[in-house]
């Protein structure tokens, strides 16, 4: 069975910065992306972050030169450093993995609020 375990989030200042990690267990084939999706109070889940087997990455228009993330295929473990971060950041920030064969696994989330 696979886990997602996700930790980092916190209560942090405007300004300030939060990390993110997830390690993911269990057998996991094929794996595509990993990545960080979010999801505010009364609005859809949204992508933060991926980040290819290949390396490519992508991010939101809103978190581009303020966040950056970084993965490790060996150990399935992706991260998600945030700077600079604003109010409107505060969210559930879920931690995904999604393999070729179009299956997604997610993490329980953890909360990322930043006050202002």
């Amino acid at each position: 069975q696979v886990h997602l375990v996700e930790s980092g989030g916190g209560l942090v200042q405007a300004g300030g910065s939060l990390r993110l990690s997830c390690a993911a267990s269990g057998r996991i084939f094929a794996i595509n992306s990993m990545g960080w999706y979010r999801q505010a109070p009364g609005k859809q889940r949204e992508l933060v972050a991926a980040i290819t087997s290949g390396g490519s990455i992508n991010y939101s228009d809103s978190v581009k030169g303020r966040f950056t993330i970084s993965g490790d295929n060996g150990k399935n473990t992706v991260s998600l450093q945030m700077n600079s971060l604003k109010p409107e950041d505060t969210a559930v920030y879920y931690c995904n993995v999604a393999t070729y064969f179009g299956t997604d696994y997610w993490g329980q989330g953890t909360q990322v609020t930043v006050s202002s």
